[in-house]
């Protein structure tokens, strides 16, 4: 049933001895307690014998003469002289089955069939004490001289014996019980000492959060186990990760500063370009400073590229601020990025698809700085994927409850290496695309979701951030 913990293997053990302990217990109480009543037939039929063989010497003569009142006074005796009061009746009958004499005659009158005392006699050969009940009988052949000259019935008082099997019984039940509880309580007690270390592995693991720590060596088990080997192996994996942790810092920042300086080559270009022109109005200015209408439009000039550089800079900026955590995603961001990957579409004659369909409601739930660089990488990547004269594509819309980024680019798709940065989870190669990985990371600190899909020639990679929208929209 699902509302039912597993047991901790410290009480698993103890009760699988447990089970185990009460299981060869009943197989060897059964065992002993056969045994005893093997025994106590064998003697319960010697006994039988011994009696049945001196009734026969002396009823023998007597029986064959009929001699009602000699035959009585020999059972009498012969239950006077047992020495273990067992025989308490016997009864005799001729040859015909009916009775001659008997120890109780009111029980079996004389004359009376045998027969009807003796429903559950059993046979000599075959005696045994039954489970129930305090006596037994016996039905055999009075024989005389190797002739059958009658029959015996003869009662024997089993009680002790049951009692003794009865008592054995109870032994044996309480033995196994006091055994089995005691080697339950010193198995539980050996597995919680052996499970000990386990149990400082386990609190170690989960007090540890995101950032593991090693165990220190003073907790160490002493001795070459399997305990030790298994600790010394945990820190070997708690090095391992402090190691891929740290060198996947060191690439996220290798890639953010190849992007800015892809961006900065980029951003040379588009800052080179307008400084001619407005040098040139410069010099107009003061060779025509007399002619005010030749200073109007040079310094209109001016303005129009002061303006353009002041955009590209504070986009920059913007960019690679350090602290943008306390700013909220507003459409403004997406213009800077327009602008800040446009010298890279124009250097590569490319066609750009610009598409920002998502409110700022919608946008307001997310933070500048993280989805700024995440779709800063992605575009990067798709104008480098894209080649000259490619095609690239940015689609920002609300998907659901997701705010969802889709960048696309005609290029030859992404390679093995670039695929495994972009969606796995393990060591990132030294192959692949600018910030994919950061690309990665940086969605999964948003809880979002990256998923690649190549339909006709187009690589599209959809970015999926979850959103808390009380409104619908298309699905991503």
């Amino acid at each position: 049933m699902r509302g039912i913990r597993p047991l901790p293997l410290s009480l698993r053990v103890p009760l699988l001895t447990v089970a185990l302990m009460v299981l060869v217990g009943i197989i060897a109480s059964q065992q002993v307690l056969t045994t005893l009543r093997n025994v106590q037939n064998e003697r319960i039929r010697e006994l039988a014998q011994l009696q049945i063989e001196a009734l026969s010497v002396a009823l023998g003569p007597l029986v064959l003469r009929k001699n009602v009142w000699e035959v009585y006074d020999t059972l009498d005796r012969a239950a006077g002289e047992t020495h273990v009061q067992r025989l308490v009746f016997t009864a005799v009958a001729d040859e015909n089955g009916n009775i001659l004499a008997a120890t109780d005659p009111r029980r079996a009158p004389l004359d009376s069939p045998i027969r009807a005392l003796a429903r559950d006699a059993q046979n000599l050969d075959t005696l045994s004490i039954p489970d129930q009940g305090t006596d037994i009988r016996l039905l055999t052949d009075l024989t005389y001289q190797d002739r059958k000259v009658g029959q015996i019935l003869i009662e024997l008082d089993v009680s002790d014996l049951l009692a003794e099997r009865s008592k054995a019984a109870r032994l044996l039940l309480i033995g196994n019980a006091v055994a089995t509880g005691f080697l339950a309580l010193l198995g539980y007690f050996g597995m919680r000492r052996m499970l000990r270390p386990i149990t400082l592995l386990v609190s170690h693991m989960r007090n540890s959060g995101e950032r593991p720590e090693p165990i220190p060596q003073t907790d160490m088990p002493r001795g070459d186990t399997e305990m030790t080997r298994l600790f010394h192996s945990y820190n070997g994996m708690v090095g391992s990760i402090e190691a891929k942790a740290e060198a996947d810092k060191r690439l996220a920042n290798r890639e953010r500063f190849v992007s800015l300086g892809r961006l900065s080559a980029s951003l040379a270009h588009e800052i080179n370009n307008p400084l001619g022109g407005l040098l040139n109005a410069a010099d107009t200015i003061k060779t025509y400073a007399e002619r005010p209408e030749v200073v109007r439009e040079s310094a209109e000039l001016l303005t129009r590229g002061l303006g353009h550089l002041r955009d590209v800079a504070r986009a920059t900026l913007d960019q690679n601020r350090l602290d943008r955590s306390g700013a909220v995603l507003v459409a403004e961001d997406f213009d800077d990025l327009r602008l800040l990957i446009r010298p890279e579409i124009s250097r590569n004659s490319q066609d750009l698809d610009w598409r920002i369909e998502a409110d700022q409601k919608a946008l307001s739930q997310l933070a500048a700085a993280p989805v700024r660089q995440i779709v800063l990488n992605l575009l990067l990547n798709a104008t480098e994927a894209a080649g000259q004269g490619g095609k690239i594509g940015l689609h920002v819309y609300t998907g659901g409850r997701s705010l969802c980024v889709e960048v696309s680019d005609t290029g030859q798709g992404l390679s093995k290496a670039a695929c495994a940065r972009l969606l796995g989870t393990g060591p990132a190669l030294s192959e692949g695309g600018v910030g994919l990985r950061l690309v990665h990371d940086m969605t999964r600190e948003l809880q979002g979701f990256v998923r690649l899909n190549r339909t006709d020639g187009i690589t599209i990679i959809s970015i999926e951030l979850p959103l808390n929208l009380d409104q619908g929209g298309q699905a991503c």
